[in-house]
């Protein structure tokens, strides 16, 4: 194989199996999604592990994907009644099934997901670093935050939610602005509170590099999560906001440049 991912080889003018497929869902030619995919204006998230896998094509021009949000929780660690949510939406044909398992060792659950659905997998490392880990927050380390992403990879993963925008320079931004509903994001307020306890940058910025370098080897596409996306009106377009967005950006275009494809 001369590629990693379905961006390199729309870069390079290869055709894959998952264009094809994508293609003819969609029915458009497979060129057009090929050119898509090449510009980043069309992802197809499909991990090289996902067997059972059915691809689709999400971005410009292209039907609106359906996704389901599900997973373990400490309010109900009830492996069975998720599987069956997967089931019913799959029947339904959602497209997408976002695991946002984030209690206990959650890859059991996720293990059995993958194998079975034909729709795309979704995670937020995240969610999961605490239970995964068997840490406190505190005890966390930069490159612990890396090892959950690898693990997710590994195991299939078709795309992950990876805030990677909240950096030190949005955090003081959002600081100097104050809001009338403070993050309302779940994964940017844990890395909010993991810097402000450690005083280190955010590790999914500080170590980006090594994310894509992660993302690259199992073709794992990057949601990029908006930590500071407002909660009210009252919030929207502030500094914090911008700031991130900004960054975002900037991050799509490195992510782009390692052959990973972008979600924002």
């Amino acid at each position: 194989m001369t590629y990693h991912t379905q961006m390199e080889a729309a870069k390079n003018g290869i055709i894959t199996d998952a264009m094809k497929i994508v293609a003819e869902k969609e029915n458009r030619s497979p060129e057009y999604i090929r050119d898509l995919v090449a510009s980043g204006t069309v992802a197809i998230p499909a991990n090289i592990n996902h067997h059972s896998l059915s691809p689709e094509g999400i971005g410009d021009t292209l039907k609106t994907k359906i996704n389901v949000n599900l997973g373990i929780s400490g309010d109900s660690v009830d492996y069975e009644r998720e599987m069956n949510k997967v089931k019913l939406a799959i029947s339904f044909g959602a497209e997408a099934i976002m695991d946002l398992s984030n209690y206990g060792k959650t890859n059991t659950f996720r293990k059995e997901l993958i194998d079975y659905s034909p729709a795309m997998i979704g995670t937020v490392p995240m969610y999961d670093a605490i239970g995964y880990l068997e840490k406190d927050l505190l005890e966390i380390t930069a490159k612990d935050f890396l090892k959950v992403v690898r693990a997710h990879a590994e195991e299939g993963v078709d795309f992950m939610t990876i805030h990677a925008g909240i950096n030190k320079r949005a955090v003081e931004c959002l600081k100097r602005d104050k809001r009338r509903m403070n993050i309302v994001s779940r994964g940017g307020s844990l890395l909010f509170a993991w810097m402000e306890m450690t005083g280190n940058e955010n590790p999914f910025y500080e170590y980006y590099d090594e994310v894509l370098d992660i993302l690259y080897e199992y073709d794992v596409t990057i949601s990029l999560g908006d930590a500071l996306r407002p909660g009210c009106i009252d919030d929207s377009t502030d500094a914090g906001q911008i700031s991130e967005l900004i960054e975002l950006g900037a991050l799509t275009k490195r992510a782009w440049e390692h052959n990973v494809q972008v979600m924002v």
